[in-house]
């Protein structure tokens, strides 16, 4: 028996949906990761978090509201919000999709004992960068 058959690996998919409020917004969405890892029962493996949007981004930071709050801001001085963009002649928003660019839409976190490996001020945020919107965050959880 080789080690493949030992270990049947396991497969979880779950969509969590976003509502935002605000143009440029930073959602904490750890706990609900944290919630889908448990209700996965997967000890040990990888949970992949992915926005299938382009104008939104996941990062992983501290918690802290004034922390937040500058983050925020600094996504809008990223790149010059009032410049004119060729694709602003479709929907008025380049400035989103770059800066969604450079942050990235997916995260891929490592879970042990049954609990993701988060360090200790560590959490996990979707950034909206064009909303407000209704937003969707796919999550798949692989391990054994």
């Amino acid at each position: 028996m080789s080690a493949l058959d030992k270990h049947q690996m396991k497969f979880f998919d779950k969509i969590l949906r976003i509502q935002t409020k605000k143009p440029v917004e930073i959602v904490d969405i750890t706990s609900q990761i944290s919630q889908l890892v448990q209700e996965s029962k997967i000890n040990k493996g990888i949970a992949i978090v992915y926005s299938p949007h382009t104008t939104t981004a996941l990062i992983i930071n501290e918690n802290e509201p004034g922390l937040i709050k500058d983050i925020e801001g600094a996504v809008k001085d990223i790149v010059p919000w009032g410049k004119n963009y060729a694709h602003n002649a479709i929907d008025n928003n380049a400035p989103s999709h770059i800066v969604g660019s450079f942050l990235g839409n997916s995260l891929n976190l490592i879970i042990s004992k049954g609990n993701l490996e988060l360090g200790t001020w560590q959490s996990i945020f979707f950034v909206e960068l064009d909303g407000p919107r209704s937003r969707k965050v796919l999550v798949r959880i692989v391990g054994e």
